[in-house]
């Protein structure tokens, strides 16, 4: 297999990679448990030190490695900036507060003393998506390289710069070989890497199929493993909700990395009193786009990650209208080299469309009018995903209560599914399971180990 950096602006081929032999694999997961044996002995405060360094790292190569995002799959120069800033956040609050959060929890029994300490595991593979490079990393090394776990990183085929590039800044702070280790590996070679020995978890953020075949290794092999997978986000708008708020975050929503977020605003479902006059804004807001080259400061949408994932949607489009859905607002691919896809707006999608039921990964918002405050929570949880929501009223207590009723890993009120380091991040159903980010975060690659203390009287 090779791995491409193609530019999805203009579909040309810019650098390629080959893949890793058997042998360069097996010397990397050796080499990484050689090294977790002596990670695991590190102090907090020299696990830390390192996080800072990669932060600082980041900051100070936050627009080449911005331009580096860009290039590889399309996101816009100024949110790959962002990312970068995020990814450094990340490091930055697991470095601070990791040692606290992992401190030894003291328990009452009724006899003796006891407590938790929580302990590394080893070798971890994480395998991560395109869409978030350096973002999606972060929040699955920054807090296991501070549990005092290493990482393997199988990152996707078509940002292979940016996956060498993210060792290269681990090693450059300081980081032991073999504590953090890029592979370029196919996927069905990565799924049978999970059944190796050395290998004590997996974390995957991609695809249905894809988590389904490493679950299914990972249990056949009894290790633990936590999955982000796909998600089709409700995006509730109540009788009683500002419209212009709510037409400027759906936007943002919607649109943000070109659509292509698991945690994007996706069904757009409005109680029927405002429905017309939020649809209206909604549509005049995304048909303003600037559709271009994401390099450019003055480019609101940019292409997708790739010509297939253009194709897909497009096709997906086209199978939801011959199913009896109506398009309001673009529908078409934009004519121009490149991997772009118009902004679009679908409606009438009913429950028998074949549709229905799927991810839109791109710039295609799904509306629905609903009647009420009930019909909308019933479509929102009517989906196989579980992964976020929001909900937008200007009566919060109303959005909690709604919220309570919403089958998601996440809900927000009144602001799009959103992340930030002091948030945990995860879904139900469909959507996967298990926790990143936050606190929780470092609870799912950690042995939480009892430790009980007996006094001479104790009767057991």
């Amino acid at each position: 297999m090779i791995f491409q950096t193609t530019n999805p602006a203009n579909n040309k081929v810019v650098q390629s990679f080959e893949e890793m032999t058997d042998a360069v694999v097996d010397n990397a997961v050796t080499k990484a448990t050689n090294t977790f044996d002596e990670w695991k002995n590190t102090d907090y405060k020299i696990r830390a030190q390192l996080l800072y360094k990669v932060a600082g790292l980041l900051r100070a190569k936050k627009k080449e490695l911005a331009e580096m995002i860009t290039l590889e799959m399309g996101k816009l120069l100024s949110h790959a900036e962002g990312e970068i800033k995020l990814s450094a956040e990340i490091f930055d609050y697991y470095a601070k507060n990791a040692e606290t959060f992992l401190a030894d929890k003291v328990l009452n029994p009724v006899h003796g003393k006891a407590f938790i300490r929580h302990s590394p595991v080893g070798v971890l593979l994480g395998i991560q998506p395109w869409n978030f490079p350096f973002y999606q990393v972060a929040r699955f090394a920054a807090p296991n390289v501070m549990i005092g776990n290493v990482v393997l990183v199988k990152h996707a085929p078509n940002v292979p710069q940016c996956a060498i590039a993210i060792e290269k800044i681990f090693l450059e702070a300081g980081a032991p070989l073999g504590l953090y280790t890029n592979l370029l590996l196919s996927n069905p070679r990565t799924t049978a890497l999970v059944a190796d020995k050395r290998i004590r978890g997996v974390s995957l953020t991609g695809s249905e199929t894809a988590g389904a075949s490493v679950a299914a290794e990972a249990g056949k092999h009894i290790k633990k493993s936590v999955l982000e997978l796909g998600g089709s986000d409700a995006f509730i708008i109540l009788d009683d909700a500002d419209i212009d708020k709510a037409v400027e975050w759906a936007v943002v929503g919607r649109i943000n990395n070109n659509g292509q977020c698991c945690v994007a605003s996706k069904r757009f479902i409005a109680v029927e009193s405002i429905a017309d006059a939020f649809l209206e804004k909604f549509k005049k807001r995304l048909s303003e786009l600037v559709i271009g080259d994401p390099m450019d400061v003055t480019t609101n949408l940019g292409p997708l990650c790739t010509e297939a994932a253009a194709v897909k949607i497009a096709d997906q489009v086209k199978r939801c209208v011959a199913g009896g859905a109506k398009i309001l607002l673009g529908g078409k691919r934009v004519d121009r080299a490149g991997a772009y896809m118009e902004a679009t707006i679908l409606t009438n999608v009913l429950k028998e469309n074949p549709v229905f039921y799927e991810e839109f990964f791109g710039p295609v918002a799904l509306f629905f009018k609903v009647k009420n405050e009930q019909e909308a929570i019933d479509l929102a949880n009517d989906s196989p995903f579980g992964l976020g929501g929001s909900i937008f009223t200007q009566d919060v207590e109303r959005g909690k209560r709604i919220a309570d009723k919403i089958d998601t890993g996440m809900v927000f009120i009144n602001h799009p599914t959103w992340t930030q380091a002091d948030l945990p991040f995860g879904g139900t159903k469909g959507s996967g399971y298990g926790r990143e980010m936050a606190e929780l975060g470092l609870d799912e690659f950690v042995n939480k180990k009892l430790i009980r203390i007996s006094e001479l009287s104790d009767p057991f």
